[in-house]
């Protein structure tokens, strides 16, 4: 998130392009600026390359390890943020330290599985990720950054609906470096946890109970580093761990109550 908070602008830089890289990578996660601030008319444009190792909690699935392309764009009207635009709206700032941000905003999730990803799958329809729209509100202050939103998925695959809400901190230190440790929680509906964690009627096995699933909570807690150099180069680490509700955990699906993320990669600021 951006931060309002005077520091000198190569930190602003710093800050402003990892969340650029991070937010492409998360698909999602609140962390809410593209690229760094440009003024009334101009853009800014942030490029780069990461990997990314995660692991999912379905029942004998393998780590997930990618190679992501990082691509975002701002200007006065628009952020775009790999599979996230927000259109900008109206905000009010307080004072040079507290302002409050507003934007409609449209993203992919990649969330998704075929059954061919783990034996505790097969015969299962695949489920598709899907394309959500919503509202985000940014809350940014000298104490902590805050970001909430609403999105629901309108591409008529699991239908289903998310609030989430986040908290970071960031601190600068010895000239080229930041860290900012998060911690963030997201109610998912009804729709969409028996969408990807519920068993139909149809895809009952011995090994497989009928399972419909409820609206619950995840918990995440992460953290991420970042090292700039030459005012346009960063290499950055994040790591999450998330904390899953007891309606996935209950999934016949699931054999984990937690899913771990890390991943590390460089952006080119223009």
């Amino acid at each position: 998130m951006r931060s309002l908070i005077s520091t000198p602008p190569y930190f602003k830089t710093v800050r402003a392009y990892t969340e650029a890289a991070l937010f492409m990578l998360l698909g999602g996660l609140p962390l809410t600026v593209a690229a760094q601030q440009p003024d009334d008319d101009a853009s800014s444009w942030g490029l780069g390359v990461a990997v990314i190792t995660s692991q999912k909690a379905y029942a004998g699935i393998d780590r997930d390890n990618k190679l992501l392309p990082i691509l975002s764009y701002e200007n006065r009207y628009i952020r775009l943020t790999g599979p996230e635009l927000a259109v900008k709206l109206p905000g009010y700032q307080f004072s040079e330290s507290n302002k409050v941000n507003f934007s409609i905003i449209g993203k992919y999730d990649f969330t998704d599985y075929k059954q061919s990803d783990a034996p505790i799958l097969n015969g299962m329809a695949d489920r598709d990720g899907g394309f959500r729209a919503g509202f985000k509100a940014e809350w940014q202050n000298s104490i902590a950054d805050i970001s909430a939103e609403y999105v629901t998925e309108v591409s008529g695959d699991s239908e289903g609906s998310e609030v989430n809400l986040m908290v970071e901190k960031t601190w600068h230190f010895a000239e080229h470096y930041m860290f900012t440790p998060r911690i963030a929680v997201s109610w998912q509906d009804k729709k969409h946890i028996d969408y990807y964690y519920g068993v139909r009627s149809n895809e009952v096995t011995a090994e497989r109970a009928f399972y419909q699933g409820e609206a619950g909570m995840n918990i995440e807690a992460g953290a991420r580093v970042g090292y700039m150099f030459k005012q346009r180069h960063i290499i950055f680490l994040d790591v999450s761990l998330t904390s899953l509700a007891t309606e996935i955990k209950d999934s016949p699906l699931v054999d984990r109550s937690t899913e771990n993320r890390v991943f590390l990669g460089y952006s080119y600021s223009f």
